[in-house]
């Protein structure tokens, strides 16, 4: 039976009026009173901070609005993501996820506090960053070989530091620990940027980062080999563990994600947008001196790998040893 005409009518100009309070709502992406912040789940200084600070600036000029960096550091970047998690998904709410937060944390915590895959919107991947043993430039290893010699003479002796429990230089480290069956201690602390400072002062003795370029630039570090297939371009005279005797890969990844059930238009956008900054020379450039392998890419290629990793991560964290707090 047909339709009452009125009822018709009716009908098409609510679903009209629907539409157009959709587009209207998606036109008021970004608010231009509302500043985007872009959460850092890891104080200042460090990698996952350098390549936050670097999208500022070009991302705040794509969308016409402030983009701002908010640091909350702690347990590896958990405190932050906790806290990012709780956040409306309306486009205003960044996070700089990490394989330590939305991958390894998952097999670390037995309370985390947030659910890895159904949190999250993935908006696009960034870069991959592989680990680089770096010590202090005062320290008398010239080596991995060295470095490996030294902990099998005194095991137990030398210290390795971390941004913290399960993020990738405490994995990284527990990977050579293997690799190389040698006994050296994890010094976690509350991120790269502080372990950096340490590792500079030489209160600890190595560390598998992936944010010392400046430091090794600097002259402050001295770089012993990359956990990479191939030489790096910023760091071409620096082995691989491969061609230094010890075999091992490690890398962290970097990404950006909204919270749960963001809507889709700003997904494509904000993937829009960041993959043009990703495709702006300097930018690329300056990531490559970063040390990083730059990806970008579609918004679904990301989902399909972060999730990949954090089952990937199960076994990476196994093998760790890492305890399950």
């Amino acid at each position: 039976m047909n339709s009452h005409p009125l009822l018709s009518r009716r009908n098409a100009l609510l679903a009209c009026a629907l539409a157009l309070a959709s587009s209207a709502s998606f036109a008021a992406w970004p608010n231009d009173k509302m500043p985007i912040r872009l959460m850092v789940p890891w104080p200042a200084g460090g990698a996952t901070d350098q390549i936050g600070r670097l999208l500022t600036q070009p991302l705040s000029e794509a969308l016409g609005v402030p983009v701002i960096v908010e640091n909350k550091g702690g347990a590896g970047g958990v405190i932050g993501t906790q806290q990012f998690v709780k956040d409306k998904p309306d486009g205003h709410s960044i996070l700089l996820a990490t394989s330590s937060t939305n991958a390894a944390a998952p097999h670390l915590y037995a309370r985390l506090g947030y659910e890895p895959i159904t949190d999250f919107t993935p908006v696009v991947s960034l870069c991959e960053i592989p680990n680089v043993m770096v010590v202090p430039a005062k320290s008398p290893w010239n080596s991995l070989h060295d470095v490996v010699a030294a902990a099998k003479k005194d095991p137990g002796k030398y210290t390795y530091g971390s941004a913290g429990i399960g993020g990738s230089q405490h994995l990284a480290g527990a990977q050579f620990k293997t690799a190389a069956g040698i006994d050296i201690r994890h010094i976690p602390y509350k991120g790269s940027g502080p372990a950096a400072q340490d590792l500079i002062a030489g209160h600890i003795d190595m560390m598998l980062d992936t944010g010392s370029l400046g430091s090794i630039r600097g002259g402050m570090l001295k770089p012993l080999a990359v956990a990479s297939e191939k030489r790096l371009p910023a760091l071409p005279k620096v082995p691989t563990f491969k061609e230094a005797g010890t075999p091992m890969l490690a890398s962290a990844w970097y990404g950006l994600m909204l919270p749960a059930h963001a809507p889709a238009e700003v997904v494509t956008r904000l993937n829009t947008e960041v993959n043009k900054i990703l495709k702006n020379p300097e930018i690329h450039q300056r990531l490559v001196d970063m040390g990083a392998i730059v990806m970008g890419g579609s918004a679904e290629e990301f989902a399909k790998f972060s999730a990949s990793e954090v089952k990937r991560y199960e076994g990476i964290v196994r093998d760790s040893g890492a305890p399950k707090e």
